[in-house]
């Protein structure tokens, strides 16, 4: 009998926006605790191959599936797709999020947008979530366990001035997970969301490589440091695994204590 309460071992694993950064991270945690497949999603082929090559490379079978997760058909295809492969599934992680594809971190004028300007954030975090989570659950509920985790943003919990759209996705992201909990506690499926705060990722390197920006932004973090998505991986790997059996409907800040510094 396996005792590591992290394992995630015969467990078939989706995390979405896995190309790169946290949920790259997330894939490789997966891979390197035993799990039996992980299936990387991305909207961009190459990256998504690329992650699974990697998770190959630990011992572990890797699915690399291309599909926008703000596109519902597309969504119930790879889910399909997943059916089909191994018939089961254990861990959905909605890590797919920011401005969607290639975009990139930046503060807006919300008075001046048009609401043409608020899908980019709305499609990804938001509806990106109901899609996978709308086919995901129902995979699990045949099996009567499974795990749920998206990963929104301490701008989601706080309000960030300049991030209004992208605040909003993520709190109603975090406010949908609590829903799931409730609706899918009786069939052993637990959801929780992951707040983070300021994380090296390729889609804030701009900000955080200019030194007067990064130094501003420290400021408001007890610890004096950015986030690495290894940090966001260790909690999303313990509720995805054995050891967040009982934790669920919760908002849990991984964020360098950035809401205690406010």
């Amino acid at each position: 009998m396996n005792q590591n309460p992290l394992s995630m071992q015969g467990r078939v694993a989706l995390v979405t926006g896995a190309g790169q950064g946290v949920g790259r991270a997330v894939a490789l945690h997966f891979a390197a605790h035993g799990a039996r497949a992980v299936v990387v999603n991305d909207f961009y082929a190459d990256r998504a191959e690329k992650t699974a090559e990697e998770v190959r490379g630990q011992g572990v079978e890797a699915l690399p599936l291309a599909f926008d997760v703000t596109d519902y058909a597309q969504v119930a295809d790879a889910f399909g797709r997943v059916e089909k492969e191994y018939g089961e599934l254990h861990a959905l992680v909605n890590n797919a999020g920011n401005a969607g594809p290639g975009g990139r971190a930046g503060f807006s004028d919300f008075w001046s947008e048009e609401p043409q300007d608020w899908d980019r954030w709305l499609g990804t975090n938001l509806y990106g979530v109901l899609n996978c989570v709308r086919h995901g659950v129902p995979l699990m509920r045949e099996h009567g366990t499974g795990r749920v985790v998206t990963v929104i943003s301490d701008a989601g919990r706080q309000g960030e001035p300049g991030l209004e759209v992208y605040s909003a996705a993520k709190a109603g992201a975090a406010g949908f997970t609590r829903a799931v909990a409730r609706s899918s506690g009786r069939y052993g499926i637990t959801a929780n969301a992951v707040s983070i705060g300021a994380t090296r990722t390729p889609f804030v390197e701009d900000i955080l490589n200019d030194e007067a920006t990064a130094k501003a932004q420290l400021k408001r973090y007890m610890i004096r440091r950015f986030g690495e998505p290894e940090d966001i991986a260790n909690m999303i790997l313990f509720l995805s695994s054995n050891a967040g059996s009982w934790v669920t409907g919760q908002t849990i800040p991984v964020n360098g204590g950035y809401s205690v510094a406010l």
